[in-house]
């Protein structure tokens, strides 16, 4: 209630008028400390993207807190929150969150800071309850239009990277039932090739003597048409002259 030097709680006059507002202020005011989840916003994270284990994030509550006049009372940051990442034993896909990402904190109701240390089965850390600093962050709320992502479209699946996408296996298969294409001014291969279709090239083929040695081909190589060499004929319309300097003749048969 409103005092002479303007202080105002968070009791309405109307509370203490009948014993049904008095018992469901004293219900309410104890509900409004259990805390539930809250949208925070990312500080700073432990983590950058490396492979490492999960990490924790700094955050804080976007929501105002606010006094009994309704001014508003900003949330300090709350430290060391563990956030989500989707993980199967050692399958995992790393996305760390960003300083500025805005998620959702999930408030625990005990002091979960002994699990957090041992990563195992542990009594409470203390005798809190419903405190923000045993939350857990989810990220992916209201946040920005992407550069780097997956996307799942009815065209079907885009994988976007401004910079690099890298795969490493020992073994990558594409089952392509229609046709593979690879869209780039360059493509390179740093070991063997092996073609077991058709090989057809429309711009022409070029060796690189780099590391001093030529292409060589090794094998049995059938062409069909006009082959040419410098600009001089190699297949069966070659002229050659006689052993003796005179005429002309066809390549041997």
């Amino acid at each position: 209630m409103a005092n002479e030097i303007g202080y105002k709680g968070t009791q309405d006059p109307n509370d203490s008028t009948a014993p049904y507002n008095e018992q469901a202020y004293l219900v309410w005011s104890i509900l409004k400390k259990i805390s539930g989840a809250k949208l925070v916003k990312v500080i700073s994270c432990t983590n950058a993207g490396d492979l490492l284990p999960v990490g924790f994030v700094d955050v804080q509550p976007l929501v105002n807190q606010v006094d009994g006049w309704n001014n508003p009372v900003a949330h300090g940051t709350v430290y060391q929150l563990p956030y989500f990442r989707l993980q199967g034993g050692t399958n995992a896909v790393i996305l760390d969150p960003q300083a500025s990402d805005i998620g959702v904190a999930v408030v625990e109701d005990r002091d979960i800071s002994s699990v957090k240390a041992n990563k195992g089965t542990a009594n409470p850390g203390s005798k809190r309850v419903f405190d923000l600093a045993d939350g857990l962050y989810f990220g992916g709320f209201l946040n920005g239009t992407p550069s780097q992502y997956i996307q799942f479209a009815a065209a079907g699946i885009n994988v976007v990277s401004p910079t690099k996408i890298a795969l490493q296996a020992p073994l990558v298969e594409v089952d392509a039932s229609t046709s593979f294409t690879v869209n780039s001014p360059q493509s390179q291969f740093s070991g063997a090739v092996i073609i077991q279709g058709l090989l057809s090239w429309l711009a022409g083929m070029t060796g690189s003597t780099a590391s001093g040695v030529s292409a060589m081909i090794t094998g049995l190589i059938n062409f069909f048409g006009s082959v040419t060499s410098n600009g001089h004929a190699i297949d069966s319309t070659h002229q050659h002259t006689n052993s003796g300097g005179s005429g002309l003749g066809g390549p041997p048969q």
